[in-house]
């Protein structure tokens, strides 16, 4: 166990609406909603007491509420455009702690969330936000943002921008004491995200290739169903390059080779 629990909270901001993948979040991976098999895969954080969906007060968002409360998964719901106003208001009183997630990352590592609570709580110096999404080299779709609360207030208190309300972290970034979280192989260009029918027909592959009866896979286990199935490596700006794709299963493999040396 990672330190104490009880003033951490894992607030995953989604909403139904999106241009790209309308509903991407209700969609199916292997038989449930993303959501509920993105909360699912969160029950794995061993730093964290509370989880739950921060969504919109708007009416199209209600189907996510009852899936939610079907699946007893915790539910907050605020202003759709004003996200900063609804993750902060969804942090729960006695939370010291809180992890900022989005709702279109199906594939969260559990182990990497729970590193960067420890970061956060342990590092030196100290640091008023943790995150991997700022240097980026893990896979989009695992990105992981921890921060106090009294940051988190005094943001939602002194942003004032539309650009700064609606995308959370803005101001902090600015503001605030950050330490950087990297791993040793730059896998950036890859696409584990929600975002796009070609996003959803990856993830929803992988699922169908590793949930099995249980979502407690991890991202080694994805990593090396790619070295087997090297179709399903999609990446941002080449997805269609067979040479960027071998780049890329190169890089996997020396990422799966340190992770075997550092185990």
């Amino acid at each position: 166990m990672i330190g104490s629990q009880q003033n951490v909270a894992l607030i995953v901001q989604a909403r139904t609406g999106s241009s790209r993948l309308p509903g991407k979040v209700l969609m199916p991976l292997a038989g449930l909603p993303a959501i509920v098999r993105m909360m699912q895969r969160l029950e794995r954080v061993e730093s964290a007491a509370s989880r739950l969906v921060a969504t919109s007060d708007r009416a199209e968002d209600d189907p996510l509420v009852e899936v939610c409360r079907r699946h007893a998964i915790e539910v907050s719901r605020g202003p759709l455009d004003d996200v900063l106003a609804r993750v902060s208001a969804a942090v729960p009183p006695d939370c010291e702690v809180v992890v900022r997630l989005t709702g279109d990352c199906p594939l969260v590592e559990p182990a990497l969330v729970d590193r960067h609570v420890a970061l956060f709580r342990d590092g030196q110096p100290s640091a008023e936000y943790v995150t991997n999404a700022v240097v980026r080299t893990y896979p989009d779709g695992l990105d992981v943002e921890v921060v106090s609360r009294e940051t988190l207030s005094r943001a939602a208190r002194c942003a004032t921008s539309a650009h700064d309300r609606e995308h959370v972290m803005p101001w902090v970034r600015r503001h605030a004491r950050m330490l950087p979280v990297t791993q040793e192989v730059d896998l950036a260009d890859m696409r584990w995200t929600l975002d796009t029918r070609a996003d959803y027909e990856l993830i929803s592959a992988v699922y169908d290739a590793l949930c099995g009866d249980s979502p407690d896979f991890a991202s080694d286990d994805v990593y090396r169903l790619m070295l087997e199935r090297p179709e399903l490596i999609l990446l941002a700006d080449a997805a269609d390059s067979s040479s960027a794709r071998a780049d890329c299963v190169a890089r996997i493999e020396l990422q799966l080779e340190h992770a075997r040396a550092t185990a």
